[in-house]
C-alpha cells in the first residue's frame, strides 16, 4: 500500500471540490465514494456514518460538516435525475478518509492530503495568524503552538508507554529522524552550527516551525486514535508521521528542513519585543 501524496493524487481531489456561494470549500459523497475506490454507493455509506460518529466524539457539531443534499447525475443520453448525497466539509473528508478501507492505496494518499490541508487551514482560520505580517510574529505564534502540542504529544506518548525521559528522548528522535532524512536531534543541533545549550526550535523559522507543528499534531493524533500501547509502536509512529511530512515537503517542491537556514533565537525576539512593550509603556506613563 502508498500512502506517497503525489501531484497526480493532489490534482485529483482538488478537481472534485466545489466551493460555495460563502466561499467555503466543500466536497460530495457522490464524487467521493468512486474517487476512493469504492465499487457501489451503498457500500461507502457506512464510512460515513463512522466519520460521522468521529465528529460527534470530537465535539464538533455533525451539521457543521455533514449536510444531507441532493445532487444532480447524469444517466446517459445527457439527462439528469437527483439522488441523495451529502456535503462535506474538509473536515468531514479528513473523517471519512481516516475511517475507509485502509488497504486501497488512494485511501492512504487521501489520508495525507487532508490531513495536510485540514491542518493548514485550521493555521489560516486562526484570527491571531491571520494578522500577522512580519516573519518574527509568525514565528512567535507557531513556538507558542508548538510548545503546546508538545505538550499533548508527550501525555499521547506517556499512554503509549514512553514513560521515563530517557525513553521519551528517543522517541522524539525517531520522530526528528522521519522528518529530517534520518538526523537524530544531535546530528540536527551539528548540521545547523548550534551549541548543545541551544534549543532546535528556538532557531527556527516559520517553515520548519510548521513542518515540524505538524509532525507533532498529526503523532499525536495517531497514537491516540491508533490505541497504541507500547514505546516501540509510538517510536515508529513518530518516525512515520515525520516521514510522511517529509515526502510531502519534497513532491511539493519544498526545502528540506534540514537545509532551511538556522535563523536568531526566539528569545532574543522576545526580549526585544519585551523592551518595547516596555518602552511604550513608559512613553504612555510620560
Amino acid at each position: 500500500m502508498s500512502n506517497r501524496l503525489t501531484k497526480r493524487t493532489i490534482t485529483l481531489f482538488e478537481s472534485i471540490k466545489h466551493v460555495d456561494e460563502s466561499g467555503n470549500e466543500y466536497w460530495t459523497s457522490r464524487a467521493m465514494w468512486r474517487i476512493l475506490g469504492y465499487t457501489e454507493y451503498r457500500h461507502f455509506l457506512p464510512v460515513i456514518e463512522k466519520a460521522k460518529v468521529a465528529c460527534q466524539n470530537s465535539d464538533q457539531r455533525i451539521e457543521d460538516h455533514f449536510e444531507d443534499v441532493l445532487e444532480m447525475v447524469e444517466i446517459g443520453s445527457g439527462a439528469e435525475r437527483p439522488v441523495d448525497s451529502v456535503k462535506l466539509s474538509r473536515y468531514a473528508c479528513y473523517l471519512i478518509v481516516q475511517n475507509a478501507d485502509p488497504s486501497k492505496a488512494i485511501v492512504a494518499q487521501g489520508q495525507t492530503y487532508f490531513a495536510i490541508q485540514t491542518r493548514i487551514a485550521e493555521v489560516q482560520q486562526m484570527a491571531e495568524y491571520q494578522e500577522l505580517s512580519s516573519e518574527e510574529e509568525k514565528r512567535l505564534f507557531l513556538r507558542t503552538e508548538m510548545l503546546k502540542h508538545n505538550s499533548l504529544l508527550a501525555s499521547a506518548a506517556k499512554d503509549a508507554g514512553v514513560i521515563d525521559a530517557k525513553d521519551y528522548a528517543k522517541f522524539q528522535n525517531y520522530g526528528y529522524r522521519g522528518l529530517y532524512g534520518g538526523m537524530t536531534a544531535k546530528d540536527i543541533h551539528t548540521h545547523k552550527g548550534l551549541k548543545k545549550s541551544q534549543k532546535i526550535l528556538d532557531h527556527m523559522g516559520s517553515t520548519e516551525l510548521a513542518a515540524n507543528l505538524f509532525r507533532a499534531t498529526q503523532t499525536e493524533e495517531k497514537l491516540r486514535r491508533d490505541n497504541i500501547t507500547s514505546k516501540q509502536k509510538a517510536n515508529q509512529t513518530h518516525y512515520e508521521v515525520g516521514a510522511k511530512v517529509r515526502q510531502t515537503i519534497k513532491e511539493l517542491g519544498g526545502t528540506m528542513p534540514e537545509d532551511l537556514p538556522t535563523v536568531e533565537s526566539i528569545k532574543a525576539i522576545e526580549k526585544k519585543r519585551q523592551k518595547l512593550l516596555g518602552s511604550k509603556g513608559n512613553i504612555a506613563e510620560d
